[in-house]
């Protein structure tokens, strides 16, 4: 009886060490929090933009929704939720800013470019619905660039959203 009593005790107590890891670090589920909005001024860096950003056509996505950043086996996949102002646009990029790499804070930062549709169509003057012209875009980091980052941030026309570790 006495046996079977101190063995309950300590599995008890076992039991409820293992709440702190549901919180920590260690836990991969908390790797990355959800979306915040970032507060920015303008995308003009001082002294203007030096090059072209993604392809020639593209450009910066009107308003980024959401953010969420999934681990994978071998890193994290950036997935971004963006709304252009009419329907039509197509060939969505996070085009990594810095080359790829973390500033000196830790944060890699995106930008969400898209393609928009020609002048002439019918898609570029429909506005419809915000479910009927919300697009997504998606980035993979591989485990290697991932262990510098501590927080994420991509960029649209109007505004920005960012994720922290």
């Amino acid at each position: 009886m006495n046996k079977a009593l101190i063995a309950a005790l300590a599995l008890t107590l076992a039991t409820a060490g293992c709440g702190t890891i549901r919180g920590s670090k260690l836990n991969p589920f908390n790797w990355f929090g959800k979306s915040q909005p970032e507060t920015q001024a303008t995308l003009a860096p001082k002294g203007g933009y030096p090059e072209q950003i993604g392809k020639p056509w593209q450009q910066p996505v009107a308003q980024v929704l959401s953010l969420s950043v999934d681990k994978a086996p071998t890193g994290a996949i950036v997935t971004a939720m963006g709304l252009p102002p009419t329907q039509g646009y197509w060939q969505t990029d996070l085009v990594a800013l810095n080359d790829g790499k973390p500033d000196a804070n830790g944060t890699m930062t995106y930008r969400f470019m898209l393609t928009p549709p020609a002048a002439d169509s019918p898609d570029a003057r429909r506005v419809s619905t915000q479910q009927s012209r919300e697009v997504s875009a998606a980035a993979f980091i591989s485990n290697f660039k991932l262990a510098g980052v501590r927080k994420i941030v991509v960029e649209g026309a109007g505004n920005a959203r960012s994720v922290r570790r």
